[in-house]
């Protein structure tokens, strides 16, 4: 008997995915969990194992090429289902249970973390964008398998072939431009042609997204921050015993925490059909992280009820795992506002595009020593050299105007540069 597997729903709003890897070649025996192939969907890496025991008759995809939900990515052979399967490719082994009608989508750290923890991803309630288990569904699975049993597997009927899914149309990721005819480059010297996938193509559907959906306005400013490197340098060696790296881009994150709470509007996404404005009681954190592989936003949870202990350590780990190609899905949703920091890249002002559906996102640059005129208390003025970093404000005039929009850029200015008031929480 024959089975055709297609590429399955893996998210909410999620069309097509990147074949980073194929695990299997025709010819070659599987069991029902087995790694069968790897894709990237928006900027996550999601490991899809085999959903029945068989032969692989034919393989569809490669490397690099990008599949569309519901395309057939390979044919098995059922029929030999009862013969001993060869050995899989060399590649980890990271078998998890599925249902015979379609594999269980999860991130390849929480098919880790499953098999840590003695977890059946079948047996599991997906919560995530889409229905995908997350870390946080495999935990609380874990818990729970001590003091109960775990759900029965769902009773999958029958099927020769995974179902077949109807794709929604999708604007094209390179905006507008793509509908214009190119001139022949070549003409005028050698050109090169690299594909346009992966995480590139995620982030370019985004940005136009967004600079098409949002009316961007900017407001600019610098912060002193001479007191807090003294502050940053003070800390810093206990932050890296701990784990964490202390940056400027986690004091950021607290400073704006606190903004955020102040200024509800810059916590908040605009619903055009109800024609509401919604705002959200959690300050979750988008935080742009620079990769060899583009651009990746990994969101920091509660930012407001951590310490900057805690914030340090956890965007380390965070960024690590963005740089690895490790992060899961559900860690870069649900952010509320974004943070981008090119300071490390010795970037000065710049204005940065809205991450949709969010309202505002913060930009800093890099601290340079310039002559400023300081003002005592005592009234007198005296030229001095400070560490000033330019910080710039994107918004969505639709939801905020620019008088809230200084003032809330004034207030996360005033906390940076009196650390000693904002990072009491540290000690």
């Amino acid at each position: 008997m024959s089975t055709n597997f297609r590429l399955p729903d893996l998210g909410e709003g999620v069309h097509e995915a990147e074949i980073l890897a194929v695990h299997v070649a025709p010819g070659q025996s599987v069991r029902e969990g087995e790694p069968l192939i790897e894709v990237e969907t928006d900027k996550a890496a999601v490991e899809i194992p085999s959903p029945v025991t068989g032969t692989v008759s034919a393989v569809d995809v490669q490397k690099g090429d990008i599949a569309k939900v519901g395309q057939i990515l390979v044919s098995f052979d059922t029929a030999q289902a009862g013969k001993p399967p060869s050995a899989p490719p060399p590649a980890e082994n990271k078998k998890a249970a599925v249902s015979a009608d379609r594999p269980v989508p999860a991130s390849p750290a929480t098919r880790r973390l499953a098999r840590e923890l003695g977890v059946d991803l079948k047996t599991i309630t997906p919560t995530g964008s889409g229905g995908i288990v997350t870390g946080d569904d495999v935990r609380q699975a874990s818990q729970a398998k001590d003091s109960q049993a775990a759900p029965a597997a769902m009773e999958q009927p029958d099927r020769t072939e995974t179902p077949a899914v109807t794709v929604p149309p999708q604007p094209s990721p390179a905006g507008p431009d793509t509908a214009t005819p190119l001139p022949d480059f070549s003409q005028w010297g050698p050109i090169e042609r690299e594909p346009f996938h992966s995480i590139r193509r995620a982030t370019a559907a985004r940005m136009s997204a967004s600079w098409a959906l949002i009316p961007h306005v900017n407001c600019q400013d610098t912060v002193d921050i001479t007191r807090l490197e003294a502050f940053r340098r003070k800390h810093r060696e206990e932050i890296e015993q701990a784990g964490g790296r202390l940056t400027m881009t986690v004091f950021a994150m607290k400073a704006a925490a606190t903004a955020l709470k102040r200024f509800p509007r810059f916590n908040a996404s605009l619903d055009p059909a109800a024609q509401e404005i919604i705002v959200k009681h959690y300050y979750h954190i988008g935080i742009a992280v620079d990769t060899e592989h583009g651009l990746m936003v990994p969101v920091i949870r509660d930012v407001d009820r951590k310490s900057i202990r805690e914030l340090a350590v956890e965007l380390q780990e965070a960024t690590q795992r963005a740089r690895e190609r490790s992060t899961s899905r559900e860690e870069m949703q649900g952010g509320t506002f974004t943070i981008t920091n090119v300071g490390g890249l010795g970037g000065s002002s710049f204005s940065a595009i809205i991450n949709h559906p969010e309202v505002a996102i913060l930009g800093l640059g890099q601290g340079r020593m310039q002559p400023v005129v300081v003002t005592s208390d005592a009234g007198e003025q005296e030229i001095m050299p400070r560490l000033m970093m330019p910080i710039v404000l994107s918004f969505d005039h639709r939801v905020v105007d620019g008088a809230d929009a200084v003032r809330f850029l004034r207030q996360v200015i005033e906390l940076l540069e009196d650390p000693d008031e904002l990072f009491i929480a540290m000690v």
